[in-house]
């Protein structure tokens, strides 16, 4: 990506969205930041990338635990796009395991750190002024990890070639060295010892932004695709009569309208102070790039011959949006942290199951993902809705039974496989993907509790036909994934993999040579 398109960019404000105005920053709210970050979504994903690496990811850590020092020293250049940032934490041996990490920082007489390791797939890599990265230290004698600040130029910092990658070709990937690099100890940020903490929080953010992102990609998507059908005609008559065609726009169409509410909703959650929102980002990461993928290739199925071409849109979208299911968060490892972090409280909550409120959706959520007590009473919109409008009683009852359900087969499960639960992934994936749609119905009803009490259930007749479509096939959803924690072939599949694992082939041979 040229350099005068990001000096562009710094000079009307979009590299310091999140920076406070004293920085010389927009100072946007999280809902603020998304809705500009959808909209470049809609643009480029490179460019979304980009940009999601410098303020998402690259200085978050500096606005959220920086000292004064700190945020003086580097925001006011990063929030005009006179330095770029990058966030470095992945290693050839720690991906989705961070916590494994193996660069380490040994702190010195000085108060100083010396830092050596290397960091791999790093955005921004040989652009970025100033790195936010992670290290393991030593702390009382214990082994725990520290976030630090780098800057281009410091002695031992080395950036390796540029990977060649499928997609998000404008991206700068790189690999980082770490050879002898001398930190000094106003660098440091956080408290040393609580850098795998500050890794997470800055992830959470980012999580976010991909949410939002892959909504505005997705906007982009269906435009495409629904100016392509009804132009083009075949058997006489335009491809939007079809219904085949009807399936898959309607099937788009009302996702969207579930995933945009459930990212705005978790937007509403950190604008509104809550502390941890690191399940509700996680679940907008995983559902919306997913939604983006298929999205993608039924837009390009729907496209025909001509998606196929270099010459369209539709291939650079496709290659350029499936790293988003991998990156910040492998979506497998995120639905194990959404199923985890949720069964967790469960545990701890057995003795009151029987309290809970089902007749309030919204609070009653918590019984899988830890909204109980501290998160029961969230105020997730600025007109304080908490409860479905009565003329959707009827999600809101089923969203109840779900949850009721969703708390008797994880008691089951736990009381079944104890710690051993940690281990039991297809079961774990099915709750993830039922807590999911429960927190997108939860959404969708907020969402449309709020146009009805503004405009009206009568105007709103739109809103509530696709709130009823999103509720309803996202209920079954959650059904399906509930009769399968009771009754499913996990063995069979098991079994099968291990076998050809032993084989190291496919190994079932239809002709003998």
């Amino acid at each position: 990506m040229p350099d005068e398109i990001l000096r562009d960019l710094g000079e009307i404000g979009v590299l310091g969205l999140y920076v406070d105005e004293r920085y010389g920053g927009q100072g946007l709210s999280q809902t603020g930041y998304a809705r500009v970050f959808e909209t470049i979504g809609e643009i480029d994903a490179t460019l979304a990338i980009v940009l999601g690496v410098h303020q998402s990811i690259g200085f978050k850590g500096i606005s959220i635990f920086g000292t004064d020092e700190q945020k003086e020293r580097w925001l006011p250049d990063l929030a005009i796009g006179k330095k770029l940032a990058a966030f470095a934490l992945t290693e050839p041996e720690a991906g989705s395991d961070a916590y494994e990490l193996k660069s380490r920082a040994v702190q010195q007489p000085d108060g100083s750190w010396v830092l050596n390791g290397e960091k791999r797939y790093i955005g921004n890599g040989s652009r970025a002024d100033v790195i936010t990265t992670f290290a393991r230290c030593e702390i009382d004698g214990e082994d725990k990890h520290i976030a630090l600040i780098l800057e281009k130029g410091m002695e031992g910092l080395e950036v390796g070639e540029r990977y060649d990658t499928m997609g998000l070709r404008g991206n700068d990937l790189r690999r980082l060295y770490f050879k002898d690099v001398k930190v000094p100890a106003e660098n440091v940020l956080g408290e040393p010892g609580q850098g795998f903490r500050v890794a997470m929080q800055i992830l959470n953010n980012g999580r976010i932004g991909l949410g939002t992102g892959s909504v505005g990609a997705a906007k982009q998507l269906m435009d495409m695709t629904i100016e392509h059908v009804t132009e083009r005609r075949q058997f006489g008559q335009p491809l939007a009569d079809f219904e085949l065609v009807q399936d898959k726009i309607g099937w788009m169409v009302s996702y969207l309208f579930g995933l945009e509410s459930m990212t705005y909703m978790t937007c509403g959650l950190v604008d509104a102070g809550v502390p941890d929102y690191s399940l509700e980002s996680a679940i907008c990461k995983v559902s919306g790039t997913e939604f983006l993928w298929y999205a993608a290739n039924r837009s390009l199925q729907l496209a025909g011959g001509q998606g196929y071409l270099r010459s369209e849109p539709w291939e650079k979208i496709v290659r350029d949006i499936r790293i988003f299911p991998i990156f910040e968060g492998a979506n497998d490892v995120l639905r194990a942290f959404i199923a985890l972090g949720g069964i967790k409280p469960v545990g701890e909550k057995l003795e009151g199951l029987g309290d809970i409120g089902l007749g309030d959706p919204v609070g009653s959520i918590g019984v899988l993902v830890d909204y109980v007590a501290d998160r029961a009473k969230r105020e997730v919109r600025p007109d304080k809705v908490t409860k479905a409008h009565d003329e959707l009683d009827s999600h809101a009852a089923a969203v109840a039974d779900q949850v009721k359900q969703l708390a008797s087969l994880t008691e089951k499960l736990l009381r079944e496989h104890g710690k051993g639960v940690t281990y039991k992934q297809f079961q774990q994936k099915r709750l993830a993907d039922a807590v999911a749609d429960i927190f997108a119905q939860i959404s969708v009803l907020s969402r449309a509790t709020a146009i009805f009490d503004d405009q009206g259930v009568e105007p709103s007749g739109q809103e509530r036909y696709i709130a009823d479509t999103f509720c309803s096939r996202a209920a079954h959803r959650v059904e399906s994934n509930f009769r399968q924690i009771e009754s499913n072939d996990d063995e069979r599949m098991e079994a099968i993999a291990k076998l050809a694992y032993k084989r190291g082939s496919y190994g079932y041979a239809l002709f003998q040579d």
